[in-house]
């Protein structure tokens, strides 16, 4: 399968230089690779919140569900308790997990449920034009914070790590092969996968300057290692702009998942599938 296959005819309306241009391509590409391994696009679902990155569901021709602000989770959970044998892939913004969505964000890190979130953080509200987000840093002047944020940001890593999430890792856009990589293992990955994409917004939080200059990949880290990915993740909190931000792969564990424990109560395929037909036929 070519990436471009999976193109819709949907007009792309995203701002030119946004960063989601490159998360698309690069879960195009990743999808595209996997559906040659023998992981079909059928057997795919993608799930999205609200936000300008939401609009990712509308450009790829593949399985979605638009969920509403902050609900991603639950329905990517959902789904994957239902049909263990999909692979779900949630997208969803800072605003969107960490604020609205912040409660099922942690719950789904704590049950190590078997679904990847790929968190399109670009530190700001972009699409209602220019609020603070969780991880904006401290004195973000926005429409909300005319005067500055007076808040901390949350390090989301730091947060996932210790509620039990078993993969973990962050990309940026300017590094698109990167994010292939981070992608596709979070997609494997048999539990809770987090992968945070330093995700610009060029019209209200255009950060590349900095980020070009202070982002690089941590080599030769022991991702099996807590102790280790928690000090990788805390040398940089969001906040400052004058350190060095690891990008990569940082925690991988393999342990029990809360998709697991569901299977003494689900039906055969062939019983499932006469089910679903005979509630699409009363629904229609």
């Amino acid at each position: 399968m070519n990436p471009k296959d999976l193109a819709t005819a949907a007009q792309v309306t995203w701002c030119p230089g946004c960063g989601n241009f490159s998360i698309m391509s690069a879960m195009r590409m990743v999808l595209a690779e996997l559906d040659r391994e023998g992981i079909p696009l059928e057997n795919i679902v993608l799930v999205s919140g609200i936000g300008c990155h939401a609009k990712i569901v509308d450009y790829m021709n593949v399985n979605s569900f638009y969920s509403i602000h902050g609900r991603t989770i639950p329905v990517a959970s959902a789904i994957k308790i239902a049909n263990p044998d999909l692979k779900v892939i949630c997208f969803s913004g800072d605003g969107d997990s960490l604020a609205e969505g912040l409660d099922h964000l942690i719950f789904a890190a704590k049950r190590n449920i078997d679904i990847t979130l790929i968190l399109h953080d670009n530190r700001v509200y972009g699409l209602t034009t220019g609020q603070f987000t969780p991880t904006s840093p401290q004195g973000f002047k926005g429409k909300s914070t005319p005067s500055g944020a007076v808040e901390h940001p949350i390090n989301p890593l730091d947060l996932m790590l210790v509620s039990g999430a078993s993969y973990i890792a962050r990309g940026y856009t300017h590094g698109i092969e990167q994010l292939q990589t981070l992608f596709k293992e979070a997609i494997l990955h048999k539990g809770f996968s987090f992968v945070d994409v330093l995700q610009v917004c060029v019209s209200y939080n255009n950060l590349y300057d900095s980020y070009n200059k202070l982002t690089y990949t941590v080599q030769g880290n022991d991702a099996s290692s807590f102790e280790e990915a928690q000090k990788i993740i805390r040398t940089w909190n969001y906040d400052r702009t004058d350190v060095p931000i690891p990008l990569g792969k940082f925690y991988q564990t393999e342990v029990e998942r809360f998709d697991q424990s569901f299977e003494q109560y689900r039906l055969n395929p062939s019983e499932r599938d006469r089910k679903m037909k005979i509630i699409l036929e009363n629904f229609i």
